[in-house]
């Protein structure tokens, strides 16, 4: 179900992560985008674990409550997984047709895959030509366990709504940069998205994606670490930590707080892109694009600008998607454009996917 190619038909983006819930409806014409709807909704702690479900009854409620209130007509939706659930991994194979390859994955993604191939649906994308060796091409390998592509099928279907594509997180934000922002042909840019409990990491070249990469780190942790240093609850935590400046500052030493929490995002980033250049030494990333709720941590893009020297931003897809004033506070989209991201990438994907 993961897939790389589009159809026609409409989808609305369901980004389900570990801590909130993103529905995105997105009209497409004339290569423009508008957006009929964007809605969000708190998930529980501990429903989805490792992009596992662990309580499937609470996203029930949740999504279809979210789907009651924001309207939306269109069942078609397309969704997307991360971490320990799916495993993305650069190959190299001899020169074959698409034809030939698909008919060959399954042999050759059982090489690399730590799971039973039985238990995997596999996906591909061919890159090109192999640097070192032109009798040989690389080929994008994603393998995603069955079981939890059937989890999110089945949560779907008892809702009432249709999945027809299952994506990754990753690519889901490199789709949606792509479309809005655009990346030059030989342009090297480092697209990550840093939600609750998973960070993402994914460096692009042009259209073709070198290193992704997903990590066990995000917002969650600093949740953490404020309900241990002013001991509250994890409800209490998370609302003080969204509760912005004029909140922190009842608390004593909670800027130390945002400060050790941007040092390890960086550093994490600043590990990621050493494991990039050992592999691409010939490659330089020009810029990072933050996403995800945890990339507005105070102080951290300016932390990763200065320990690791690269132009980095926040990526907010609303500044390239028109939408109505009337329905739709200018202040409140600037706000929830980077945890957006991952919903509007699904919400371009189109029905026929594979």
């Amino acid at each position: 179900m993961i897939s790389f190619k589009s159809g026609k038909r409409e989808l609305v983006g369901l980004d389900i992560g570990s801590h909130t819930i993103k529905l995105v409806d997105l009209a497409h014409s004339r290569g423009r985008y508008r957006l009929r709807q964007f809605a969000t909704a708190p998930l529980p702690p501990e429903v989805i674990v490792d992009g596992a479900v662990m309580d499937s009854g609470s996203i029930i409620e949740v999504v279809r409550d979210l789907v009651a209130k924001s309207r939306v007509k269109n069942k078609r939706v397309a969704l997307s997984i991360s971490g320990f659930s799916v495993i993305i991994k650069k190959i190299t194979v001899g020169f074959m047709s698409e034809e030939e390859l698909l008919d060959s994955i399954h042999w050759e993604a059982a090489q690399y895959i730590p799971f039973d191939i039985e238990d995997v649906n596999v996906d591909f994308q061919v890159l090109g030509q192999n640097r070192d060796n032109p009798d040989q091409m690389d080929v994008l390998l994603v393998a995603a366990k069955k079981e939890i592509i059937n989890d999110y099928g089945n949560l779907m279907n008892e809702i009432g709504l249709d999945p027809q594509v299952i994506d990754v997180d990753s690519f889901a934000v490199e789709t949606m940069y792509e479309n809005l922002f655009g990346i030059g042909e030989e342009e090297v840019l480092g697209l990550i998205n840093i939600g609750a409990s998973t960070m993402n990491f994914n460096i692009v070249k042009g259209p073709i994606s070198l290193l992704t990469r997903d990590v066990s780190m995000g917002g969650k942790q600093i949740t953490e670490e404020i309900q241990k240093q002013y001991n509250l609850r994890y409800e209490e935590a998370e609302a003080v930590k969204v509760g912005g400046p004029e909140q922190w500052q009842q608390y004593k030493n909670f800027d130390r707080i945002l400060k050790n929490a941007s040092e390890t995002f960086a550093g994490e980033i600043q590990r990621s892109l050493d494991f990039f250049y050992a592999n691409f030494p010939e490659e330089h990333v020009q810029k990072l694009g933050l996403c995800g709720g945890a990339a507005k941590t105070p102080g951290l893009l300016d932390h990763i600008r200065e320990k690791i020297g690269v132009e980095t931003f926040l990526v907010n897809p609303f500044q390239k998607v028109s939408y109505s004033p009337k329905e739709f506070e200018e202040s409140y989209l600037d706000s929830m454009g980077p945890i957006a991201a991952v919903g509007v990438g699904l919400a371009m994907r189109r029905a026929g996917d594979k």
